[in-house]
């Protein structure tokens, strides 16, 4: 099956709370927590909620960034980007039972996250989004192309998610690009209808 992660975000209309509650309505079943500005205070509140609601589905339940609290909470995981705390850091103060998920933009940065231990790669952007600042070079199938190719002949075997702009209709052309999944944020919360644009696209994924 080609993995479905959602990564929470929020609209003038949906808390990072709902966003949450959407996406396992729809059946996704791996939920990553964004929320990087607000205080560690609100972020544990929230984190804490999501957890017990991804618990109550048998969702896997990824914090960004905060490797701290998603230690204290008891999160399955967490993510981290290239300007966050060191993988192999993370690795030492987490164990091996913690899921640790790196961000790459190039193979270079996938080989030294496989160096260091990463359980999954969360490879992007595939085009321009505006649910991330500070985007890094646009990569499209070319890029995920180049960087799987590389991937098999370095013996690298890592599942890699394509994540930034992705939406449904990208899917199967992704996963032949070599991809293992795809990463959704905002062309499931600027759907119509969320929670049924989450069920379409698991049941795309489930037919990948």
């Amino acid at each position: 099956m080609f993995q479905v992660q959602f990564i929470t975000h929020f609209t003038n209309e949906i808390t990072y709370l709902t966003s949450v509650r959407m996406a396992l309505d729809g059946g996704c079943r791996w939920i990553q927590l964004r929320m990087k500005d607000v205080t560690d205070e609100i972020a544990e509140q929230v984190a804490r909620q999501a957890l017990a609601m991804c618990r109550e589905r048998g969702a896997t339940f990824v914090i960004d960034d905060r490797v701290e609290l998603a230690a204290r909470i008891g999160a399955d995981g967490v993510h981290l980007g290239k300007t966050d705390m060191p993988v192999a850091h993370a690795r030492r103060l987490l164990g091996r039972h913690f899921i640790i998920g790196g961000t790459a933009n190039t193979f270079a940065d996938v080989a030294s996250l496989h160096r260091d231990g990463v359980d999954y790669i969360g490879c992007g952007p595939f085009r321009f989004t505006t649910t991330k600042q500070k985007l890094a070079p646009i990569l499209g199938l070319e890029g995920y192309r180049a960087i799987t190719r590389q991937m098999r002949d370095a013996g690298i075997d890592l599942p890699i998610v394509g994540i930034g702009g992705v939406g449904a209709g990208d899917m199967a052309d992704l996963r032949d690009a070599g991809l293992t999944g795809i990463a959704l944020s905002g062309s499931i919360l600027r759907a119509d209808d969320p929670v049924e644009e989450m069920r379409r696209v698991m049941t795309i994924s489930n037919t990948l």
